[in-house]
Protein backbone atom coordinates (compact mmCIF):
# COMPACT_ATOMS: atom_id res chain seq x y z
CA UNK A 1 0.00 0.00 0.00
CA UNK A 2 1.44 3.42 -1.18
CA UNK A 3 0.65 5.68 1.90
CA UNK A 4 2.18 8.84 0.54
CA UNK A 5 0.14 8.20 -2.98
CA UNK A 6 -3.27 7.27 -1.19
CA UNK A 7 -1.82 10.73 1.51
CA UNK A 8 -1.89 12.96 -2.40
CA UNK A 9 -4.77 11.60 -3.59
CA UNK A 10 -7.21 12.49 -0.59
CA UNK A 11 -5.14 16.42 -0.49
CA UNK A 12 -5.74 16.52 -4.10
CA UNK A 13 -9.85 15.76 -3.84
CA UNK A 14 -9.98 17.68 -0.88
CA UNK A 15 -8.66 20.66 -2.81
CA UNK A 16 -10.96 20.26 -5.44
CA UNK A 17 -14.07 19.75 -2.96
CA UNK A 18 -12.96 23.34 -1.42
CA UNK A 19 -13.00 24.64 -4.86
CA UNK A 20 -16.43 23.62 -6.04
CA UNK A 21 -17.92 25.12 -2.78
CA UNK A 22 -15.97 28.14 -3.83
CA UNK A 23 -17.65 28.25 -7.29
CA UNK A 24 -21.06 27.15 -5.51
CA UNK A 25 -20.60 30.35 -3.37
CA UNK A 26 -20.04 32.83 -5.99
CA UNK A 27 -22.81 31.21 -8.20
CA UNK A 28 -25.34 31.88 -4.98
CA UNK A 29 -24.20 35.45 -4.80
CA UNK A 30 -24.20 36.26 -8.41
CA UNK A 31 -27.88 35.18 -8.44
CA UNK A 32 -28.78 36.61 -5.13
CA UNK A 33 -27.35 39.42 -6.21
CA UNK A 34 -29.92 39.38 -9.70
CA UNK A 35 -32.65 38.54 -7.71
CA UNK A 36 -32.56 41.66 -5.91
CA UNK A 37 -31.80 43.75 -9.34
CA UNK A 38 -35.01 42.22 -10.45
CA UNK A 39 -36.83 42.60 -7.33
CA UNK A 40 -35.86 46.84 -7.99
CA UNK A 41 -37.32 46.29 -11.62
CA UNK A 42 -40.69 44.92 -10.30
CA UNK A 43 -40.72 48.05 -7.44
CA UNK A 44 -40.04 50.57 -10.06
CA UNK A 45 -42.77 48.97 -12.65
CA UNK A 46 -45.22 49.28 -9.81
CA UNK A 47 -44.63 52.78 -8.66
CA UNK A 48 -45.53 53.04 -12.79
CA UNK A 49 -48.59 51.20 -12.60
CA UNK A 50 -49.20 53.36 -9.79
CA UNK A 51 -48.92 56.75 -11.21
CA UNK A 52 -49.99 56.03 -14.88
CA UNK A 53 -52.58 53.12 -14.06
CA UNK A 54 -53.44 53.29 -17.83
CA UNK A 55 -50.45 52.73 -19.09
CA UNK A 56 -49.91 49.66 -21.00
CA UNK A 57 -53.57 48.27 -20.72
CA UNK A 58 -54.37 48.88 -24.19
CA UNK A 59 -52.40 48.71 -27.84
CA UNK A 60 -53.22 48.31 -31.30
CA UNK A 61 -52.22 46.16 -33.41
CA UNK A 62 -51.87 45.88 -37.30
CA UNK A 63 -51.34 43.36 -39.67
Amino acid sequence: MDIAGVSMALARVSDQSQLGTAVLKKAMDTNQSLGEGMVEMLDAAAMERSVNPNVGANFDVYI
